[in-house]
């Protein structure tokens, strides 16, 4: 039987509450969502927070608004809620860096979900070249979704629009995970056995294949100086590797 260790108070976990609800919209004849949520992440500066609503649908809301309604009305359900709901922001204009409400169709499944900002000064690892599709300044965030067709998305959280489509995977991409050093390295682990390491900074460009494990990879982790990416699968195994 599990146990919790000395330091933990179990009474305080106890009291642990729900501050409120996110609901998907139940739409039995809309395939685009109203299923099972697999999925969610937060942004590193706490900006916003993502979800998968069902089958394509992935919704990004203003988390110190969302939180706010939520101590103000309790558990009442936000998303639900007309009186409640957040402004949504077109893709055409609006202040960039306002957190607005975004509903994104990614077009297939979405089995992950990660956020990655960007540090201007950190250069692209993969090649030295001048002209690049995209140049992220400082105060770009963007949101990975990892797809049942193997497909990887990349959106401008402020815009909600769709900036990459990395192509390469060849069965569902199960986990994503962004360098935490702001160089907009991202890792994908997939049920294809792989792992593979886009360069965002250089247009999404892979820089590698990993393929240490003989079954499908089901999670991946960075190391805090981002030099080493951890990974596990259906095995009883960790794989580790030095990306710098």
């Amino acid at each position: 039987m599990a146990s919790f260790p000395p330091r933990v108070n179990e009474k305080e976990i106890v009291r642990s509450r729900t501050i409120g609800e996110l609901l998907a919209p139940a739409a039995p004849f809309d395939k685009k969502c109203g299923r099972e949520n697999w999925t969610v992440a937060f942004a590193p500066d706490g900006s916003y927070f993502a979800w998968s609503q069902g089958h394509r649908t992935v919704k990004l809301v203003p988390w110190s608004q969302c939180l706010q309604n939520f101590l103000l009305h309790g558990t009442k359900n936000v998303t639900n809620s007309s009186s409640l709901r957040l402004p949504r922001q077109n893709s055409d204009g609006g202040q960039k860096n306002k957190p607005r409400e975004h509903i994104i169709d990614c077009g297939d499944i979405v089995w992950s979900l990660a956020f990655g900002s960007s540090v201007p000064e950190k250069q692209s690892r993969c090649v030295n070249i001048e002209w690049h599709r995209f140049r992220f300044g400082q105060d770009q965030l963007l949101l990975a979704t990892g797809l049942n067709n193997g497909r990887i998305k990349i959106w401008d959280v402020y815009t909600g629009k769709l900036l990459l489509n990395l192509v390469d995977h060849t069965e569902v991409v199960r986990d994503l995970t962004f360098a935490p050093d702001g160089s907009l390295i991202l890792v994908s682990a997939s049920r294809d056995k792989t792992l593979r390491v886009w360069d965002l900074k250089d247009d999404g460009n892979m820089m590698k294949v990993l393929r240490g494990h003989q079954n499908w990879v089901y999670s991946c982790a960075f190391s805090p100086d981002s030099s080493i990416l951890c990974s596990v699968g259906a095995s009883k195994a960790v794989v580790a590797a030095i990306l710098v």
